[in-house]
């Protein structure tokens, strides 16, 4: 599953056809389906026509089946509602962040999932205490599933140690990388798929990865990976939305500007994500 960076135009207003069709070559493609409204969709600076509009394109583009959006907001109230809009959106499921605006303690952190799941669609936590301040650690999460109130998480940490300790005190709570840079340590150690960044621009390298990993192939996926590697850790770098954008430029898509206040890369960082593309184009 991609998450998908979202193009603008010139003015910086959303650019909804070229995205559905970015959606529609990521599955062309090879991948299963697509993220839109995460961080890499800039979703923080979206009004809520913009976001639910995304929404609505890339379910008109690739089928709701193949849709998971990020739902995470500052409220639990307004994630739920979020979440009811991907439901009726035809979504099979969500992406949804632990409480961010302050760092909540566990209760708050159940009593957030209890609300959104009453939207009725399967959850997929989204675990990144490095900007949430919120650690879903492997026991919580174990706690989370065991209610009933999620069904598998993305695990940004990059702590692979935590794919075994998940599989003991929750073995049927599927795994999912969410960092790039740990993708085949992660589907090695047993994680049921990768919520990816960097298929925005090298996807069929990416692609050819994570199917070679997933099958126990480390024949194949070895030295792809270490082709990638020197891009792919910049999916885990604040940067990331700039240099994923820039790569898909770089390798002949609609990437494009961000909406501020992310600002374009440095020269010296920009060559460097340049080559790094070029190299495993």
């Amino acid at each position: 599953m991609v998450a998908t960076a979202l193009p603008f135009r010139s003015d910086l207003t959303v650019d909804y056809d070229a995205f559905g069709a970015h959606c529609r070559r990521l599955v062309d493609e090879g991948c299963d389906g697509v993220v839109p409204n995460g961080s890499l969709g800039e979703y923080q600076t979206l009004t809520p026509d913009e976001r639910a509009r995304v929404v609505r394109t890339a379910v008109e583009a690739v089928g709701g089946e193949r849709v998971m959006p990020g739902v995470a907001a500052y409220g639990s109230r307004e994630a739920l509602s979020w979440a009811e809009q991907a439901r009726d959106a035809g979504c099979a499921s969500v992406m949804l962040l632990p409480p961010n605006a302050y760092r909540a303690d566990e209760g708050a952190v159940f009593e957030h999932y209890r609300t959104v799941a009453k939207a009725g669609l399967p959850i997929v936590a989204y675990n990144n205490p490095i900007d949430t301040k919120v650690d879903l650690t492997p026991a919580l999460l174990a706690r989370l599933f065991g209610e009933g109130l999620i069904v598998a998480v993305k695990e940004f940490t990059g702590d692979v140690r935590r794919a075994y300790m998940i599989r003991e005190l929750a073995p049927e709570l599927d795994l999912l990388v969410g960092s790039d840079d740990v993708v085949l340590e992660l589907l090695t150690a047993g994680a049921k798929g990768w919520i990816a960044g960097f298929p925005n621009s090298v996807t069929r390298r990416c692609v050819d990865l994570y199917r070679a990993a997933a099958a126990g192939d480390l024949t194949t996926a070895l030295p792809l990976y270490r082709d990638l590697h020197p891009l792919l850790r910049w999916d885990a770098r604040v940067e990331f939305v700039q240099a994923i954008k820039l790569s898909m430029d770089v390798a002949g898509l609609n990437g494009g500007a961000c909406r501020p206040p992310r600002l374009p890369l440095p020269a010296d960082v920009a060559a460097e994500i340049s080559a790094a593309t070029e190299k495993v184009m």
